[in-house]
């Protein structure tokens, strides 16, 4: 449980989450992704950072 919400947790703060699979020691980005919630406040962020 702690491993899921860190991770969460990281991709919510903008952490890459290439950088979560290594700290996670993944070989397989795909296994990572498991760990990947998208919410709505994570697109906001992610959005935020796009000039137009």
């Amino acid at each position: 449980m702690a491993r899921h919400t860190s991770a969460t947790y990281l991709l919510f703060k903008g952490v890459s989450i290439t950088t979560i699979q290594k700290m996670l020691g993944h070989a397989q980005l795909k296994t990572t992704q498991i760990y990947s919630k998208v919410m709505e406040q994570t697109i906001i962020n992610e959005l935020s950072k796009v000039e137009f």
